[in-house]
């Protein structure tokens, strides 16, 4: 208790806690003013989108725009490019970027079919999209940019399109998930958004190796 004291004192000296730095506002997820199209830099509400997932979906478009500016101008070499015997390119992460959404997709918009979620594709290049490794050195190479952006933004439009016909009491909606621990749909789908900023470090890790 003590040390709690200390540390707000110290704090409440600083002017820190005074300046509501600790607690951030979140009084964006309450307006229902829709912020200015097109500027992803300005989180909150999103045109035809409830409250809650219009947050979702600027932290998507946000984290979207950040990998396709690592990839934008790639060259035929830059992604096919393999590091190492163990290494994925950067096509082959791409795919599995559009993959691992459209897992999520099937977890979460309960049913829809496979045939609605190919995107143009088998079921067995999905697969080598989600698992990588060998099974992805295979499948994504001498494919050019556009290949990948396409299946990317086609994945991404369906997840919009989906988001339409859901609301925020849909995102807190929660089952047994990662650690066999209550998962919520608003938790699945932020890891969409994490699992892309780890491998767009890994993307302009390897383009810079390219060489």
């Amino acid at each position: 208790m003590e040390t709690t004291n200390n540390r707000r004192n110290f704090l409440k000296s600083t002017g820190v806690l005074g300046a509501g730095l600790l607690v951030p506002s979140l009084s964006f997820a309450q307006t229902s003013t829709p912020v200015k199209e097109g500027n992803i830099h300005e989180f909150g509400k999103r045109s035809g989108y409830t409250n809650e997932l219009s947050i979702l979906i600027s932290m998507m478009d946000w984290m979207r725009d950040t990998v396709l500016r690592g990839v934008k101008g790639i060259s035929q070499k830059e992604l096919d490019y393999v590091l190492d015997d163990d290494a994925n390119t950067i096509g082959a992460m791409l795919m599995h970027l559009a993959a691992t959404e459209r897992y999520y997709q099937i977890d979460t918009f309960k049913g829809i079919s496979k045939k609605k979620l190919s995107f143009g594709l088998s079921d067995e290049t999905w697969h080598a999209a989600s698992s990588l490794g060998d099974k992805g050195r295979a499948a994504f190479k001498s494919k050019s940019s556009s290949f990948y952006l396409d299946k990317l933004s086609e994945v991404r439009e369906y997840s919009l399109s989906e988001f339409k016909n859901r609301d925020d009491a849909w995102l807190y909606e929660s089952v047994p998930f990662f650690g066999n621990q209550p998962t919520n749909n608003y938790c699945k789908w932020f890891h969409v958004v994490e699992h892309e900023s780890n491998h767009n470090g890994q993307i302009r890790m390897i383009k810079k190796r390219a060489v």
